[in-house]
């Protein structure tokens, strides 16, 4: 695996393909800046060379082409700060204009194309459109591991344009080799923690970890699915009926293979969807009619943070509740804590993108785990055993 560490960039205009998908708030300021932080080290090494950066992105999910809120120019000034380099903006990806300040543009230098997605030829993975792209650098550079599972056209199309000159950047291989820590020899007991709304999102995971992991707990709104199939009443609380069959097979599987499947014994209710609802502590298999599950209960955070304190590799991926709401934060915010005292006491723990990465920060923990994923989905696929094509591309 090629990092940006294995080549000299003197003289390199280098086509970098980042994830700056970050969050803006209705005046367009940026409310998180981790993903483009997390690029800086890539960025400088290049510029220290002596090579000039062409930075592409894209920015949401425009419908219809450029739209105001999903321009990256919104970002410029919070990128030249944090590289302390000069950024220059092309407001097309492609065109004239962008090809010009691609040409003009000097060493130690950056230039930030406009979003990608306003040319729906981008997640088409269009190869004219690719090739285009193509012409504005000498070296490609992959360091966009949140879309390293989209065939689009910059991250897996692109790099066929640069034989022999393409490579990771930082964040891509960290991500990787992070991921492969978990997935190759984990130090035992290893525990996987899957949360989330829906049993359909993590049913691929879930059988894949059962390969792997030593305990699988489930939480978060898919749990009561599970409760459901076996023949619990769960009132209002998230279902997918149709999903039912698919959860006790999954037991069934984690048993054969002596995995240890935790499901939350209790759980914290609510009789509405909000932060002020009525209350109450029930036991999965017992929810009144009229509420519904927003929390893992006491007696499952005890048990859970039991099992991850025993554990010395931890994957987690999906929050325990809606944790988005002060009243139904606690059981998110236990098993956060549980896996940061993982890695304080040696351990290893792998945070794996998106819900669980917002947690983390939220609770101010990012520095006491090991590794947070910046890539939600990718890091997903990439544990469902699927080859994702942003990563193919570049070692091919």
């Amino acid at each position: 695996m090629q990092t940006v560490d294995d080549f000299n960039f003197k003289n390199e205009k280098a086509l970098i393909r980042v994830d700056f998908n970050v969050p803006l708030d209705a005046s367009f300021n940026i409310t998180d800046d981790s993903r483009i932080t997390a690029t800086v080290p890539t960025i400088k090494k290049i510029l220290d060379d002596g090579g000039s950066c062409i930075l592409m992105s894209h920015l949401g999910r425009p419908k219809e082409g450029p739209a105001e809120k999903y321009s990256l120019k919104h970002i410029v000034k919070r990128v030249s700060e944090r590289t302390g380099a000069k950024v220059h903006f092309a407001a097309d990806c492609i065109g004239e204009e962008a090809a010009r300040m691609a040409s003009e543009l000097q060493p130690g230098e950056i230039l930030l194309l406009e979003n990608l997605r306003f040319y729906k030829e981008e997640e088409k993975g269009d190869p004219a459109f690719a090739e285009k792209l193509s012409k504005y650098g000498t070296f490609y550079v992959n360091d966009a591991f949140g879309t390293a599972h989209r065939a689009h056209a910059s991250t897996a199309i692109i790099a066929r344009f640069f034989k022999g000159k393409k490579c990771f950047g930082y964040v891509m291989a960290n991500e990787i080799a992070n991921a492969r820590k978990v997935l190759n020899n984990p130090a035992r007991p290893f525990t996987a923690i899957v949360g989330g709304a829906k049993v359909s999102d993590k049913l691929l995971i879930i059988e894949n970890l059962m390969n792997l992991a030593d305990n699988i707990i489930i939480g978060g709104g898919m749990s009561y699915t599970f409760a459901k199939a076996m023949g619990g009443k769960i009132g209002n609380s998230l279902c997918e009926d149709d999903r039912m069959p698919l959860t006790l097979e999954l037991m069934e599987k984690a048993k054969a293979k002596g995995v240890r499947l935790l499901l939350p014994e209790d759980s914290k209710v609510a009789d509405q969807f909000n932060n002020d609802a009525k209350t109450a502590i029930e036991k999965n298999s017992e929810i009144s009619e009229g509420y519904m599950g927003l929390d893992i209960g006491p007696e499952a955070i005890k048990k859970f943070t039991e099992v991850i304190a025993a554990s010395k590799t931890v994957l987690w991926n999906g929050p325990m509740g809606v944790f988005e709401m002060s009243n139904f934060e606690e059981g998110t915010r236990s098993v956060a804590q549980a896996v940061a005292a993982v890695s304080e006491k040696g351990g290893f723990s792998l945070i794996g993108g998106g819900d669980s990465a917002a947690a983390i920060h939220k609770f101010n923990l990012a520095d006491k785990v090991s590794y947070v994923s910046t890539g939600g989905g990718a890091l997903l696929e990439y544990f469902e055993g699927k080859e994702l094509p942003g990563v193919k591309a570049v070692m091919e």
